[in-house]
C-alpha cells in the first residue's frame, strides 16, 4: 500500500499501473424527508470516513430521495460488515433501500451470446485490457460458434442449446451454471433468446440486455428493419434490465445515430452495431460501479 504524497490518501495500483484507492460505495433510496444527507454524512464523519465522491437526487414527483457516496475504505477503522451493522439503524429510521459494495471485490460477470459477435468481442477486449476490471467466470451460448474464441481467452465456454421444447431445462441449466460460478450479473451480449419469466424473477436486477433499438420504439425482432420501413431519421440502442415483460425493463443507458434516406437496412445494422457496443459497455460499467438505482419502471444513474 502506497500513500499519495499530495493528499496523504492511502492508495494502491491496479493491474495497468494506475494509482487507485480502495473504496466502499454506499447507495440508497428512501422517502424524501429532512435530514437524510446530514444523517449519512454525520455517520461517515463519526468514523473518520473520507467521502471522495457524492451524488444526490430528489424526485419531486414521487417524493423519493437517491444518494450515492464513495468512501475511502482505509479511512474507516473497521470492515464492511461492521459498517453494515452500524449503519442499519440509520437505514431503518429513514426507511432506506440500501447497499454497500467494496471495490476490492471484483464483480463476476457471466456473458450470454448467440451468433452475433460484436458485443462479445468488445467486452472481452475491455476485460483483457483491464478497462473493465471484472472476472468473467464463463460464457454461455445456445450455439457453438464462439467456443474457440472464448476458450482462447482462457474462459470456460458452456453450450446450452435452446429449442421450442427444452426451454425449461435449458434455462434451469443457465441458472445452475450462474449459481455455480457465483455470478453477480448476467449480460445478454446479443443473446437472441427470450428468457423465461422464472429466470427473470429469480435474478431480478442482475440481468442486463442490449436491445438494438431506441426503446420503447421497435421492440422485438429486427428493429432496424422496422426502423427502415418507418423512415426514421434516428436509430439507437438501449441497455436495460431484463424483466418478465419483453423489452420493458428499466433503462440504464441509450444512444442514437442519425441516418437519412440514402441509408439501406444493411447500413442501419452496421451503424447500430457500433452503438450497441458502446451503450452496453457504458451501461454495464454504471451497474458494476453501483451508479444505477432502480425505482419502479425508472432508474437514477449517477454518472
Amino acid at each position: 500500500m502506497a500513500v499519495d504524497p499530495k493528499q496523504n490518501i492511502p492508495s494502491e495500483k491496479n493491474q495497468v499501473g494506475e494509482k487507485v484507492s480502495r473504496r466502499y460505495t454506499l447507495s440508497l433510496s428512501c422517502p424524501d424527508q429532512l435530514g437524510i444527507v446530514a444523517a449519512v454524512s454525520t455517520f461517515v464523519a463519526s468514523t473518520g470516513g473520507w467521502i471522495i465522491e457524492a451524488s444526490h437526487h430528489a424526485d419531486e414527483i414521487n417524493k423519493r430521495f437517491f444518494m450515492r457516496q464513495e468512501i475511502l475504505a482505509d479511512s474507516i477503522p473497521y470492515g464492511i460488515d461492521e459498517f453494515r451493522s452500524r449503519f442499519s439503524s440509520i437505514a431503518r429510521d429513514f426507511g432506506m433501500d440500501w447497499r454497500i459494495a467494496d471495490s476490492a471485490k471484483k464483480k463476476r460477470v457471466v456473458l450470454l451470446v448467440s451468433k452475433q459477435e460484436h458485443c462479445l468481442y468488445d467486452l472481452l477486449a475491455r476485460w483483457q485490457s483491464k478497462e473493465l476490471d471484472i472476472d468473467i467466470p464463463c460464457v454461455i451460448s445456445n450455439h457453438e460458434t464462439f467456443r474457440g474464441l472464448v476458450e482462447w481467452h482462457g474462459i470456460p465456454f458452456h453450450h446450452v442449446p435452446v429449442t421450442a421444447t427444452n426451454k425449461t431445462e435449458a434455462y434451469a441449466e443457465v441458472a445452475r451454471l450462474y449459481d455455480e460460478v457465483q455470478g453477480d450479473v448476467m449480460v445478454l451480449a446479443r443473446y437472441m433468446q427470450v428468457l423465461s419469466p422464472e429466470l427473470c424473477a429469480r435474478y431480478h436486477g442482475q440481468i442486463i440486455n442490449i436491445h438494438h433499438s431506441f426503446l420503447p420504439s421497435f421492440i422485438g425482432a429486427k428493429p432496424y428493419h422496422q426502423a427502415f420501413e418507418k423512415g426514421v431519421k434516428l436509430i439507437g440502442a438501449t441497455c436495460h434490465y431484463v424483466t418478465e415483460e419483453l423489452d420493458q425493463g428499466q433503462i440504464i443507458e441509450q444512444d442514437v445515430n442519425r441516418i437519412d434516406h440514402s441509408d439501406k437496412v444493411e447500413d442501419l445494422v452496421r451503424y447500430g452495431k457500433d452503438i450497441e457496443k458502446a451503450v452496453l459497455a457504458r451501461g454495464l460499467r454504471y451497474h458494476l460501479e453501483d451508479r444505477v438505482l432502480v425505482h419502479g419502471k425508472k432508474t437514477v444513474v449517477f454518472k
